[in-house]
């Protein structure tokens, strides 16, 4: 297959079986260069077997797939390509310097390169001033920093991270927002598996959700969310001509209206978020004031369980169908 230039992975039919089970069926899925590319899906739904195969670490039974416009699992290609696995661990008695110039070795960055390029991610990451430190002696929040420091090294041009924020606090998980944000800067390609949809939410340029082996869902946010549903109002001063403008439109009061003329909030149902302005127009020249105005669409977490549940009714019907 050839690959677009635009693209860092595509895949097409990509399936693996492990004797009688089917851990992926139809992989089909593009990554565009310089984007942050999330991939979300259930525990056993084969993202831990499909970011294998992406890397080259085991071969699929059938389907094809290039990366960084070269076949799956191309030499070349791995020493281009960072991985943070979701469970790692490094020997606990050896320091964070003596840990990255072990993979800067394996790497194969020359001798000269690799106590800069350790120093380097090792700022990224902020564990400067515990460099020297045992990693026996470090937190997991610290030992994911390294281990997103060993991803690093060498400035691949894509970036697979497993979990990256697991076991981070918020500001742990602050630090890799701004560090992933500033890879796409840099535009470098980041494929992010998380179970923090509210992470995913605020870094992913686009998304896919893989269920049973195959992808049920892609696309941008917009595009998976969709346009707002509902518009939130916080209203004052309503007399007679706003309030039939209320009812014209559909508006609901989220509690009565106090007598000491306290704005009230008003929730109104949108066709999309484009409709927002002209329903503030309307209740504007109705005499009303407006004191805040709030879009309100699906999160992905309730997109996410939303998309779930139809591929189960569907597969539920599937096997319930006779023929």
């Amino acid at each position: 297959m050839t690959v677009a230039p635009d693209y860092a992975i595509e895949t097409i039919g990509l399936a693996k079986r492990y004797r009688t089970a089917m851990a992926l069926t139809d992989l089909t899925l593009t990554v565009r260069r310089g984007e942050i590319f999330g991939f979300l899906g259930p525990n056993g739904a084969g993202k831990t077997t499909a970011v294998k195969l992406l890397l080259g670490l085991t071969r699929p039974t059938s389907g094809a797939g290039e990366v960084l416009s070269a076949p799956l699992g191309d030499r070349a290609v791995r020493r281009r390509i960072g991985y943070l696995p979701e469970l790692f661990r490094y020997q606990e008695w050896l320091d964070a310097r003596e840990v990255l110039g072990f993979h800067a070795r394996l790497l194969g960055l020359a001798t000269t390169q690799r106590r800069d390029e350790s120093e380097r991610v090792l700022s990224i990451v902020g564990l400067t001033a515990r460099a020297h430190d045992r990693v026996g002696t470090y937190s997991k929040g610290m030992q994911q920093r390294l281990g997103l420091a060993v991803a690093l090294l060498g400035s691949p041009t894509l970036v697979f991270l497993d979990e990256p924020t697991s076991a981070l606090d918020p500001l742990g998980r602050h630090d890799v927002r701004v560090l992933i944000e500033g890879l796409r800067a840099a535009g470098t390609t980041v494929f992010l598996n998380s179970h923090l949809l509210t992470e995913v939410e605020r870094v992913c340029d686009r998304i896919a959700v893989v269920d049973r082996g195959k992808v049920v869902a892609a696309g941008s946010l917009n595009e998976l969310l969709g346009s707002a549903s509902l518009v939130r109002l916080q209203l004052g001063g309503i007399g007679p001509a706003a309030r039939d403008v209320l009812a014209r439109i559909g508006a609901r009061s989220e509690r009565a209206a106090a007598a000491n003329g306290t704005p009230v909030w008003y929730s109104v149902p949108t066709e999309s978020a484009d409709a927002i302005p002209a329903i503030v127009r309307q209740i504007v020249a109705a005499g009303a004031a407006v004191f805040a105005v709030e879009p309100q669409r699906a999160t992905l977490e309730e997109r996410f369980l939303e998309i779930l549940t139809e591929e189960c009714a569907v597969a539920g019907n599937h096997v319930a169908d006779p023929a």
